[in-house]
């Protein structure tokens, strides 16, 4: 029997094409990794217009996401008890028609456009990582 995924958080992978395949990270507020715009459901937003907003709020940004996730990535959220929680995260490209110069968590975080295998190498999720590297090699077409 197959478990049917349930997705706990919806991310946004933020790209452009420059020389190559260029992925934008931020910091997380607390611990200041580098990750991905990602945040939990909201109302009656898709999925894919959960990960469009908080690409916005989170890093500054808007274009198109895919109406289908890419892939999925786990990590372990560390929760204001201390312990940590095991979650399932939609990953939905989005590729990135407007930066803007002022956001909602601007002062909160960091935004850096890396290439993308250097991208790959900041994220500390393994799966996550792996996800940036395939997607880069996809719209490479190599």
């Amino acid at each position: 029997m197959t478990r049917q995924r349930h997705d706990d958080q919806f991310a946004a992978l933020p790209w452009r094409m420059g020389i190559g395949v260029e992925i934008l990270l931020i910091t997380s507020r607390e611990t200041r990794r580098w990750v991905i715009p990602k945040g939990w459901p909201m109302g009656k937003l898709t999925p894919a217009q959960c990960a469009a907003q908080e690409a916005f709020e989170e890093a500054g940004v808007e274009g198109m996401t895919e109406g289908r996730p890419f892939g999925h990535y786990a990590y372990g959220k560390r929760l204001k008890n201390g312990k940590v929680r095991e979650l399932m995260v939609a990953v939905y490209p989005l590729r990135v028609g407007r930066e803007h110069a002022d956001w909602p968590e601007k002062g909160e975080r960091e935004a850096r456009w890396f290439a993308a295998a250097d991208a790959a190498d900041q994220v500390a999720e393994p799966g996550l990582a792996e996800l940036i590297q395939t997607f880069a090699r996809l719209k490479s077409g190599i």
